[in-house]
């Protein structure tokens, strides 16, 4: 895991966080597949720390409708700025590579296309379908931007038929402004409580960041506002900055206090809560969308 230097107040990297050994051959083989089909994957547009765990086992997060996002979250390493048109062979693309990686559970997000009238569901639909029609017996999961709140977008990815509808909160209402400035923490939630509530049998999911200043009793809120939205799957990971003009790390949680919040979770009802420091939205989220099929 590549990492910058500390900026000034940015507390020492602990013994529980320790960088993750890349095997280079598993790496260029699925970024060689990748580039072929003209795709990108947000593990390696988002430096995640388990990219070389998931390129191991032939496993990745399709971004789609490109690599430039309309927005500037503080937390987020891919560039924000005016994006290229939609490509119409990516859903064809998306479906034939989940194919040659032999995948059984697909992950695909996106960036923020505020620019399209639709955010791009109309694109989102599309995708899923034609990993439907590759592969019916394959599982989807989605991890979606909040459509700026525009339901019949909402409506249109969800009625697509994907098995999981994630979509991330990030954070606690009270740091919005510096890590999610054009997104509201009640919009995300209204979007998580639709799709619940016009597709019951949908596994919906949503994750959270520590490290960034919130407070226990702030995550333990966050926690009850989105079971309330009755949703299903929730991710907590450390927050660990991917470049130099991203926030800096306020603090690192400890293990101690993932497995407080990971019981704090489950006694709220959630069927799967996934709390660690190198826990991501979409690590091993085949597990969670089966642990969510075993509880229903």
């Amino acid at each position: 895991m590549t990492r910058p230097l500390p900026v000034r107040g940015e507390p020492a990297l602990p013994s529980w966080i320790r960088e993750k050994k890349i095997r280079l051959t598993d790496l260029h083989e699925i970024k060689a597949l990748m580039r072929k089909a003209r795709l990108s994957t947000v593990c390696e547009e988002a430096r995640c720390p388990n990219r070389t765990e998931c390129f191991e086992k032939r496993t990745a997060t399709f971004l789609i409708m490109g690599d430039v996002c309309t927005r500037a979250c503080g937390f987020c390493h891919i560039t924000s700025g005016r994006p290229l048109a939609l490509d119409a062979q990516e859903p064809e693309n998306v479906a034939t590579a989940a194919r040659e990686m032999g995948l059984r559970h697909v992950v695909v997000t996106s960036v923020d296309r505020d620019d399209l009238p639709d955010g791009g569901a109309r694109h989102w639909a599309r995708v899923i379908r034609a990993l439907r029609e590759d592969d019916p017996s394959r599982s989807v999961e989605v991890l979606t931007p909040d459509f700026q709140g525009l339901e019949s977008a909402i409506d249109e990815v969800a009625a697509a038929g994907p098995d999981v509808f994630n979509h991330n909160v990030e954070t606690v209402p009270r740091l919005y402004p510096s890590v999610r400035p054009k997104s509201r923490f009640d919009r995300s939630v209204g979007l998580l409580a639709r799709v619940k509530e016009r597709h019951p049998a949908l596994a919906t999911k949503s994750g959270l960041m520590l490290g960034l200043g919130e407070t226990d009793g702030e995550v333990e809120e966050v926690l009850g506002a989105l079971r309330a939205a009755k949703v299903d799957i929730v991710t907590i990971g450390q927050y660990l900055r991917p470049s130099s003009w991203n926030l800096p790390v306020v603090e690192y949680a400890t293990p101690e206090r993932f497995e407080r919040l990971r019981a704090a979770g489950e006694a709220m009802g959630f069927s799967f809560v996934f709390s660690g420091p190198f826990v991501r939205s979409s690590y091993r989220a085949e597990e969670a969308l089966a642990a969510t099929v075993r509880s229903s």
